[in-house]
């Protein structure tokens, strides 16, 4: 008896406890969708693939089209804290569900918060530029599934291009921008490795000596396939019909039709002939290669930048056997290898 007085003197006094973790963020509704668009109604779409396969030379190109703007690197799904942060809270979740808040007509308020938060963004710019369509390329790799499943949550009405890109060129794009960044996650063993590259290249640069550590292959030949196994399942899953795929190669080789596909699967109204030139004048620039060069200029010019198939010069045979034990059967899968036989 004299802890259940206690315990109303406290509700009395402190009010009714609060849970101290959040219920799942619930999904938008066709509703809220519908509501939303009155006050942004450009039409969105979000570019996905695996970091260095090819989603900013992708975005360059789709804002050319003048109907469609493209900036990159919000990550509101693809790297953490993530939008979904800004209410992923017990504190928060009290808030924009309390009943005295009249605003909220008995539901939980975040995904109207989260996707008035990015709409915002995305269309304060398409505004400027005058365009009808509007999208954000953040590359992943590390979260991969759940990339889709968060963005559905609140885009359920927004197309999804993913981008992907040979694991092998991946890989040594990789290496070659953590060399160049000098990146703090370099061990011993990767700094001999610099130190040797700056000091002989032609041994790295025909075989005969690898620039990865065997660590390095699997971790990042793992990421790879779980990031286009997961994002493809999940966005054929999700979106079916509002999800498009393509291969950097292709989009390398023939980069007016990729483009044409791409840009007619976001609905614009028309494409003009003088786009392909455009779109050449685009690729025979490379801004990546430019930063790069100028962060550390002995490192970045070993390799070209955003060729397909550096990894024939650069594998050794220890190169190749992890690899494809990693990932051969995914090369397979996207029409990179016939077999494991090479």
């Amino acid at each position: 008896m004299f802890s259940r007085f206690k315990s109303a003197a406290r509700i009395l006094i402190k009010g009714e406890p609060k849970n101290k973790t959040r219920n799942p963020i619930p999904a938008i509704t066709p509703e809220e969708v519908a509501e939303i668009k009155q006050f942004f109604p450009r039409d969105k779409f979000f570019i996905l693939g695996h970091a260095r396969s090819g989603t900013t030379l992708l975005m360059r190109l789709a804002r050319l089209h003048p109907e469609v703007h493209c900036n990159y690197q919000a990550h509101f799904f693809t790297r953490k804290p993530l939008l979904k942060s800004l209410v992923d809270s017990a504190e928060i979740e009290e808030w924009l569900t309390r009943k005295s808040n009249r605003w909220n007509h008995g539901r939980d308020l975040s995904p109207l918060v989260l996707r008035a938060f990015a709409d915002f963004i995305m269309e304060r710019e398409a505004a400027r530029e005058g365009k009808s369509i509007v999208g954000d390329k953040s590359p992943s790799s590390v979260i991969h599934g759940q990339v889709v499943r968060d963005m559905h949550s609140l885009y359920p009405d927004a197309k999804v291009v993913n981008i992907v890109r040979d694991g092998r060129d991946v890989l040594i794009s990789e290496r070659f921008r953590n060399f160049v960044e000098e990146s703090r996650f370099l061990t011993a063993e990767d700094k001999r490795i610099i130190a040797d590259l700056q000091t002989d290249p032609a041994p790295f640069s025909d075989g005969r000596r690898s620039i990865f550590t065997e660590t390095f292959i699997r971790k990042i030949a793992s990421r790879w396939v779980k990031d286009l196994t997961e994002t493809d399942a999940e966005a054929q899953r999700l979106y079916g019909q509002a999800y498009h795929s393509l291969r950097y190669e292709d989009l390398l080789e023939t980069p007016f039709a990729e483009m044409t596909k791409i840009w007619k699967f976001l609905g614009v109204k028309k494409i003009g002939k003088t786009l392909e030139k455009a779109i050449k004048a685009e690729m025979s620039s490379n801004p990546d290669e430019e930063w790069q060069a100028q962060r550390n200029e002995g490192i970045a010019s070993f390799l070209p930048k955003g060729q397909a198939g550096n990894w024939q010069r650069l594998f050794t045979a220890r190169d190749k056997a992890v690899f494809k034990e990693v990932a051969g059967e995914m090369l397979v899968k996207w029409g990179y290898e016939k077999d494991l036989y090479w």
